[in-house]
């Protein structure tokens, strides 16, 4: 209630929020006025608070619409802060990377060398975006396009890089399309190019169109396409930030994470932080598919309980809560949660974590009880499966595996055994393979195999009474 009052107090009618967020004084940017407290709700973002004003599409995604939401005020004045204020204020903000893995950026920013050895720098945006369940980066992208332009510039002005790319799936064509519109409209306005608003500093930004392979979505996977190989991952160390793109000096991040630097700087780290529990801040978008009664993206405080979630913005599980089977919170690759742990859960990083899931994408998968939960985990086993680019052996091996097993326990082709096997060769994928794709493979079917055993058992044991019966019959 005391936060409620407070929003409240600094609301003002639209024109004051306007004029509120257009406000930047050099070296001391607008700060959020809320004190943090451990034992207040999470929740009810208000809209003065949202970062991503025209999510919807319901006004002018071009320059002059993004310029009059606040996009582009004073980005000069920004630059004129420095590449370290910058990359503290993103590290007081305390944003961690919105792509799934959740590092903390302003760290993973500060990790590009201060100092140039003669090897250009570069920023590299993954929008490929193939997370089954997750629709979030492409709304940024279709309706908010400059926010990310902008973004480009800033944090590729605090890493010291004076181009970035951005990786943006095939099948985006709209997306692509407003990006290149927006980075004309940019260009035009002098915001890009080699006097970037007029700061003295040079940045282009170009849009790459990948070919739709999932595994594109790890970055050094995405660094080996965009230089014209075969998407596969390269082996830590070195690591972009030494070793990167052309074997340059090179930062790979979501576009989120990026999208979100422009309205930080100008609010200020303390403003951001002070949304969602400590190591767990900020705004996030969230997007919710399955069964609920209106499937929708939303920008959400961090750490509002998934049953808020669901029922402020989506109207609800279909049949109402009671009709809940499961959920998979963080899009396809995390562990499904059970509604025992739904009712209570929080939709941040930590909270997820301590329940043996994670936020990752927040692709929020729901599933009632008319879902078939064996056969939904088995089709991702099989999507896994036909992901892998086949480099590593436990990875190439153990996913075509995993997905025999899960198909014939859809069916109850099985024996009870057959489970702990099935989970034993899960342990041999996690965390065996260079890139994360083995523990996206492995986490779903652990989830399963953690929540829904008895399911499992008991659709062997229905296979097997009607084979006896069958028999019996004859």
């Amino acid at each position: 209630r005391e936060r409620e009052r407070e929003r409240e107090r600094g609301g003002g009618g639209e024109r004051e929020r306007v004029m509120l967020g257009r406000m930047f004084t050099m070296g001391n940017v607008l700060r959020g006025t809320r004190a943090y407290s451990t034992g207040r709700s999470y929740g009810n973002l208000q809209d003065k608070d949202r970062i991503f004003t025209n999510l919807y599409g319901e006004q002018d995604y071009g320059i002059k619409g993004a310029m009059k939401r606040g996009d582009w005020h004073r980005t000069k004045d920004i630059l004129s802060l420095g590449r370290d204020a910058i990359i503290n204020e993103v590290k007081k903000s305390g944003l961690r990377g919105r792509g799934g893995a959740g590092f903390p950026s302003g760290l993973k920013w500060s990790f590009m060398p201060k100092q140039s050895d003669g090897r250009p720098h570069f920023l590299v945006i993954n929008a490929d975006e193939g997370e089954p369940g997750t629709c979030k980066d492409r709304e940024i992208m279709r309706h908010d396009p400059h926010k990310l332009i902008e973004g480009c510039l800033i944090a590729g002005f605090a890493m010291g890089a004076h181009t970035t790319y951005i990786y943006i799936r095939g099948e985006f064509g709209l997306e692509a399309d407003r990006l290149e519109e927006a980075i004309a409209e940019a260009r035009k306005e002098g915001f890009l190019g080699p006097n970037a608003c007029g700061s003295g500093f040079a940045h282009e930004v170009y849009v790459h169109r990948g070919a739709g392979a999932y595994i594109c979505g790890e970055e050094t996977a995405l660094i080996e396409s965009l230089e014209g190989n075969t998407g596969k991952p390269r082996l830590k160390p070195p690591f972009p930030a030494n070793v990167g793109l052309y074997g340059c000096p090179t930062t790979v991040t979501n576009v989120e994470t990026v999208a979100v630097a422009p309205t930080i700087m100008r609010r200020g780290g303390d403003w951001f932080a002070s949304f969602g529990r400590e190591k767990n801040s900020g705004t996030k978008l969230f997007c919710i598919s399955g069964h609920v009664n209106k499937p929708c993206t939303v920008e959400e405080e961090m750490s509002i309980p998934l049953k808020e979630l669901l029922e402020r913005h989506c109207g609800g599980v279909r049949g109402g809560w009671d009709n809940l089977l499961g959920v998979i919170p963080g899009g396809s690759s995390v562990p499904v949660l059970p509604k025992d742990i739904c009712d209570t859960v929080l939709m941040d990083f930590d909270d997820l974590v301590s329940h043996k899931s994670g936020l990752g994408t927040a692709g929020v998968i729901v599933m009632d009880k008319s879902t078939d939960i064996i056969a939904a985990i088995s089709r991702l086993s099989l999507f896994y499966k036909h992901e892998s680019c086949g480099q590593c052996t436990p990875c190439r091996e153990g996913c075509p595996w995993l997905s025999s097993v899960m198909d014939r326990f859809v069916a109850g082709n099985a024996t009870v055994d057959e489970i702990d096997m099935l989970q034993e060769i899960t342990t041999q994928i996690e965390g065996h393979s260079i890139c994360a794709l083995g523990d996206a493979a492995a986490w779903p079917v652990q989830g399963l195999i953690r929540h829904f055993r008895p399911e499992i058992e008991q659709r062997i044991a229905q296979y097997h009474s009607a084979g006896a019966n069958s028999i019996g019959a004859r």
